[in-house]
């Protein structure tokens, strides 16, 4: 079966239309599999009395290794339905059944690329969805949520570059000048709005940028070194280096992070107005999805047999493979992207960080046209009342 190059990028902000072509695979159908059992013994975690009988998660790309704490929670009892890129099986955790179901939707190309949180509007099932920061301040006035849980705690998004071109590029402080005497440009998804928080800390300017970013290797490749490009440390190295023959070879990357932009990437977040509804039920499940997001980085096999089996029935031109998936967790942990970040507990938020990166982001969003809702501040965006500090790594 053939399916396009269709790379991992970051969310964008605005009305922007990501158009990509995808080639698909004809004749895939729905997996059958026994449904969740109400006989199931329920343990010491009970969700059943104070959540729904299925949690929905909307995630927000294909499923990938950093989704891996979503997906461990799903075992061998489980149904995939191909058409609405979903799967859905027991919610379980330490091995025991929880009393509910778990359902996971693929974001991205499966909701034709708008955002989480226009999603979440449009669909009242859906129970979490995953949103970054950045899109969760952009769009607090239209559609407002409020993060519980951040899987990650630095995002992969970052900018990479070919180390024989650029030898002397270590950081992203090294890249404007860089790229300006070789004339380069860095390519980027049109929209980023870490990109203008970079123009107005000096550290880009119109001069090496491009928005055309597609998603795709093949103009990176062409420009045979002399461009940058942004994309997932935890995923394009490996992807360069082992599975586009065309460049086959090394990328060096910085985290966008480590310029300053610290967005929560991916949060596990809830509709504002359903917070208060939902507060039984996140008192029990916060610590759940932690103890599932140790527990895989732990021992990822199975639940990254089953996201590379939900790629291939899913057929929506995402390639992902076994080496990406390893590669990915021992980069997540080696980097720092996932763990217990500066304290001793794993999932929670960092309350000075998100004041500040709340700062840096109201700027950019106000001189975007998009200001924060009125009135705003930190704490109607996150909360940690729901976290086990006792879940680390």
């Amino acid at each position: 079966m053939q399916r396009s190059t269709l790379l991992r990028g970051t969310a964008v902000t605005g009305a922007v239309a990501i158009a990509l072509t995808l080639t698909s695979c004809a004749g895939s159908a729905a997996e059958s599999a026994p449904a969740a059992s109400s006989d199931m013994e329920i343990g010491s975690v009970d969700l059943s009395t104070d959540c729904p009988s299925t949690i929905v998660v909307q995630t927000d790309w294909n499923p990938e290794a950093e989704h891996g704490h979503l997906y461990e929670m799903i075992k061998d009892d489980y149904t995939i339905d191909a058409n609405t890129k979903a799967v859905t099986g027991p919610l379980m955790s330490d091995g025991e059944y929880t009393g509910v179901n778990l359902e996971i939707r693929a974001g991205g190309p499966a909701i034709g690329f708008q955002t989480v949180s226009a999603q979440m509007y449009q669909d009242d099932a859906i129970t979490l969805g995953y949103i970054s920061t950045d899109e969760a301040i952009q769009l607090s006035s239209t559609t407002p949520t409020k993060a519980v849980f951040a899987p990650l705690d630095i995002s992969p998004t970052m900018v990479m570059w070919d180390p024989e071109t650029y030898p002397d590029v270590k950081t992203i402080d090294d890249v404007k000048a860089a790229l300006t005497a070789k004339g380069g440009v860095w390519r980027y998804f049109d929209g980023s709005a870490y990109i203008e928080y970079l123009k107005s800390a000096g550290l880009a300017d119109s001069a090496i940028l491009d928005g055309s970013y597609d998603g795709t290797p093949s103009n990176f490749v062409a420009a045979g070194g002399k461009d940058m490009q942004q994309g997932f440390a935890s995923a394009e190295p490996y992807v360069y280096q082992n599975e586009v023959s065309a460049w086959g070879k090394p990328v060096d990357f910085a985290l966008i992070h480590d310029a300053g932009w610290q967005t929560y990437q991916s949060s596990v977040s809830v509709k504002s107005d359903s917070f208060d509804e939902l507060s039984p039920c996140l008192s029990k499940l916060v610590p759940v999805l932690q103890k599932a997001g140790v527990a895989y980085y732990k021992d990822p096999s199975a639940a990254n047999d089953l996201i590379l089996k939900l790629v291939d029935e899913y057929a929506t031109g995402w390639t992902y493979t076994q080496g990406v998936a390893d590669y990915s967790v021992k980069t997540q942990v080696d980097l720092g992207l996932v763990g217990d970040g500066p304290d001793s507990t794993y999932g929670n938020f960092d309350d000075d960080r998100f004041a500040d990166f709340f700062d840096k982001a109201g700027k950019v969003y106000t001189d975007l046209g998009t200001p924060p809702a009125s009135g705003y501040t930190p704490a109607d965006l996150y909360t940690n009342e729901f976290i086990d500090t006792s879940i680390s790594f």
